[in-house]
């Protein structure tokens, strides 16, 4: 009897929990459902647990979306793409639901399906699906079906094709707004599947009626559509239909709108070519620039470089750089802060004269700015303007700056000024290095804020490696240990992670005989945390030393540690005494 009812058992339980008031148990049992799938095999999935999932009314937002999710992936286990149709009823269920995430997810998976289905499948069962959802009296259905037409158009005979064109107008032109709002976003993937003439014919007349709509919602989705549709027009079909939408755009009476056509709009002139963009787009970006909404601003300002690019210099220098000079004063930090965040990257698009006559003094005013973020973004990119103008202009110009930088009351702007010190010293060279750097990068090992004595450890190590043990010797190493003595334990711990740090890059000479020593000498602290990390860093110097040195100046400073009264550093001692015994034996 048991035997006979074992087959039962998974659709009987996945019921039972599906039916539990148990949030939790009901999710897991949905998301257990390609193993109850593969329990019941191929046919009893189809015709047991795809009905039931069908007739599921769980009100859970949360198992719906996990199921429309598994629903997706469901096709081996009801036998492959010929029985693929047996999964769009539950899938069209779900998109009718209240809720957007489930609703998107359902489409998700539906286009997923549909891209592995038959041909005569998609006809007989996936358009007709289509159909219905755009039909549906409740809007939700109507949103929903948006997202499936670029999977039904291509596969449909000719007639049906026209059929579905027209669907697609009539939901371009629904009362409800939010309907509109799914076909305008996706019309640029609808558009990708349709033939050349009716593409200047039906989608640009749906695209007109999209850009005229009352709702703002509506007509910034549009926007994004712009682009998209750009790409798929010849360029002179392009500058007729999408190029006055946009310039219109860029003057509209919602910023929503003009903040969508900011951050668009070098994609669009990259679809109409050199001289439409010129002639109208420039003018229309440069409006952009000036607009009374900071949130345009910060849109057009973090385009500004990806513009340039497309336009020749001169028309930068002559069009683009009067606004980028009246942004770097903008009222609205945010602006300033976007503007920075690109603006290095005009230096190769201008040239090496303009970088130096028109970009340097706006990057000066930037590095000197109120805001943290602004001096940041500037300093990150500061390689791209050295490739232009070179080093000695660079440190002659925009090095007091740095400085001054790295002496700056907010840590994060400290730490990107430490972050970007290695680069800075490869490019400025070991002479100009030693004469304005070298002190700061000790002063860091001091600062009070961790992640700063952190980076200016990691900042020491790197300087190292790059100019080499022998001028690490002269210049950082004596300095990095005469700082073991602070009467501040913190600032002592740092310099033992210093030394743990340049050990490797120093080589196994120089550890024992100036490293190690110190190391040796910190075990005798009273503070028990800078005990504990001599352990550590002893068992980090093991391998770089021979093992005589091991065994005559390691191994008895660990035994002495591993029996000191504080618990944490007898256990570091002992984890290090035990690497050593490993080392040893390997």
């Amino acid at each position: 009897m048991a035997m006979i009812d074992e087959p039962l058992y998974p659709i009987a339980v996945l019921i039972d929990e599906l039916k539990n008031e148990d949030i939790q148990l009901r999710l897991n049992s949905i998301r257990r459902l390609s193993t109850i799938a593969r329990a019941l095999g191929e046919e009893r999935t189809r015709k047991e647990l795809i009905p039931f999932l069908s007739e599921n009314n769980d009100d859970d937002d949360e198992v719906l979306l996990a199921m429309a999710e598994e629903l997706g992936v469901f096709i081996p286990y009801v036998g492959g793409v010929q029985c693929a149709n047996v999964l769009l009823p539950p899938l069209e269920t779900l998109c009718t639901v209240e809720e957007t995430c489930v609703r998107e997810k359902a489409v998700e998976s539906l286009c997923r399906i549909g891209a592995q289905m038959m041909e005569q499948d998609l006809v007989e069962s996936f358009i007709p699906l289509v159909k219905r959802l755009a039909a549906g009296e409740w809007f939700t259905a109507r949103v929903s079906s948006c997202g499936l037409f670029r999977i039904a158009y291509p596969s449909a005979p000719e007639a049906l094709k026209t059929e579905l064109r027209a669907i697609y107008s009539q939901l371009c032109q629904d009362d409800m707004p939010m309907v509109r709002r799914s076909a305008a976003t996706n019309l640029g993937n609808f558009a990708a599947t349709i033939e050349a003439p009716h593409l200047k014919v039906d989608i640009m007349s749906m695209f007109d009626d999209l850009t005229q709509d009352d709702q703002d919602s509506v007509r910034l989705l549009a926007v994004e559509g712009c682009a998209a549709l750009g790409k798929l027009l010849e360029p002179q079909d392009c500058a007729a239909h999408i190029l006055p939408v946009i310039v219109n755009f860029s003057q509209d009476k919602s910023w929503r709108v003009r903040y969508m056509v900011a951050n668009q709009l070098y994609e669009v002139c990259e679809a109409v070519g050199p001289e439409p963009t010129r002639l109208d787009l420039v003018p229309a970006y440069v409006c952009l620039l000036r607009d009374n909404e900071a949130e345009v601003r910060i849109a057009a300002a973090g385009k500004v470089t990806k513009f340039c690019r497309i336009l020749n210099p001169e028309l930068a220098i002559q069009h683009i750089l009067p606004c980028v000079k009246e942004l770097s004063t903008d009222s609205s930090q945010h602006v300033r802060s976007a503007l920075a965040s690109v603006i290095m990257g005009m230096a190769p698009v201008l040239g090496k004269d303009a970088t130096i006559e028109q970009l340097l003094p706006i990057f000066l005013s930037l590095l000197k700015d109120e805001f943290p973020d602004v001096r940041l973004n500037i300093i990150s990119k500061l390689d791209q303007v050295n490739q232009v103008i070179g080093i000695d202009l660079l440190s002659q110009s925009l090095l007091p700056a740095i400085v001054e930088l790295a002496e700056d009351r907010h840590w994060r702007v400290r730490l990107a000024i430490i972050e970007y010190i290695p680069l800075l010293a490869s490019q400025l060279g070991v002479g100009f290095f030693d004469d304005k750097l070298g002190a700061l990068c000790m002063q860091w090992l001091k600062d009070k804020v961790y992640s700063i004595r952190d980076a200016a450890a990691n900042n020491v190590k790197r300087l190292a490696e790059e100019f080499g043990p022998d001028w690490a010797m002269q210049h950082i190493v004596p300095q990095v240990l005469d700082m073991i003595n602070n009467p501040h334990y913190l600032h002592r711990m740092t310099i033992l992670h210093s030394i743990s740090l340049l050990a490797p890059v120093m080589g196994s000479d120089i550890t024992c005989s100036k490293l190690l020593p110190v190391v040796i000498n910190a075990s005798k602290d009273r503070v028990p945390n800078m005990k504990f990390n001599v352990a550590k860093v002893l068992q980090s110097l093991i391998p770089i030393v021979d093992q005589s040195v091991v065994e005559k100046k390691i191994r008895p400073c660990l035994v002495e540690l591993s029996e000191d009264p504080d618990v944490d550093v007898r256990f570091f001692a002992s984890q290090a005494l035990e690497s050593s015994n490993q080392v040893m034996m390997s």
